[in-house]
């Protein structure tokens, strides 16, 4: 599946009060859960922070891309701290690497705004406020349930096996435990049903605001095997796709998109909010 993206910084982002640290030590900064097949698992590879196969992701194909991939992942989630500049030597010895494709990779996420590089130390994790992680969640609330709903009307019946596999793809990134893949697919999934509203303004701005989400949740759900919930909404998703239930499938996508700021991010689940007025 294809993870490149159009994406740019949403909101004013709180810079470091303090110089930021630094991260040197592989295995340091991403814990003792994140050894072996921790929080990443195996589909990123990683004989450190990243999962059993980092050791012979150098010979992968789209070394770069798959770099680029996990990486932003371990932002996204939280294992990557913000404010941190984290060294692309040090990087490269958790996937077992040359320093040149991570920091090619972490060149791409400056481009995204998820890092931003310090000369002759490394790339600092950006930091975003409380406040805009709430603005960003807001925004995807405008958008994505009103989208989904128009296009439950249009998705052709010929489309559903694909979109089954698609949401497949998510449950079985849970089952094996590889939280770059489970963002990666659902990713893919909620942008795919985005392009039926035949708006690619519409969907670029969506995937921009997905990548600078943070869900810091996402690691402790994963590990306590409780995210397997969240997968298969996407299934429950597609049944009301499938019944060409617009309202209800409306409904779900507010509360799923609800967990950005609930349950993925390691909070209580906001009050559920209905559709906006006409």
């Amino acid at each position: 599946m294809t993870s490149s993206r159009t994406s740019r910084a949403a909101g004013s982002r709180a810079e470091p009060a303090a110089a930021p640290a630094t991260a040197n030590a592989p295995g340091g900064t991403f814990g003792a859960s994140a050894v072996g097949a921790g929080a990443f698992g195996a589909g990123v590879g990683g004989a450190g922070a990243f999962g059993p196969e980092a050791r012979g992701i150098g010979r992968r194909e789209h070394l770069r891309d798959r770099i680029r991939d996990a990486l932003r992942a371990a932002i996204i989630s939280g294992r990557l701290e913000p404010g941190v500049i984290y060294s692309a030597p040090t990087l490269g010895a958790q996937f077992g690497v040359s320093s040149t494709p991570v920091r090619e990779a972490m060149l791409d996420l400056v481009k995204e705004g998820l890092v931003v590089p310090h000369p002759n130390k490394g790339f600092r994790i950006t930091e975003v406020s409380e406040q805009d992680l709430d603005n960003l969640a807001a925004v995807r609330l405008l958008i994505e349930p009103p989208t989904v709903r128009d296009a439950v009307a249009v998705i052709p019946a010929d489309d559903f096996p694909r979109l089954r596999t698609l949401a497949q793809d998510i449950v079985e990134a849970v089952e094996r435990a590889d939280l770059v893949g489970y963002i990666e697919a659902d990713h893919v999934f909620h942008l795919t049903l985005l392009g039926y509203s035949g708006n690619r303004f519409l969907v670029d701005v969506v995937s921009g605001l997905r990548t600078q989400t943070r869900l810091p949740g996402l690691v402790p759900l994963l590990e306590s095997g409780r995210l397997g919930r969240s997968a298969a909404e996407h299934h429950e998703l597609l049944d009301l796709v499938e019944a060409r239930d617009p309202a209800g499938a409306e409904l779900l996508m507010r509360r799923h998109i609800g967990h950005v700021r609930g349950l993925w991010a390691g909070g209580p689940e906001p009050a559920p909010t209905g559709p906006a007025p006409a």
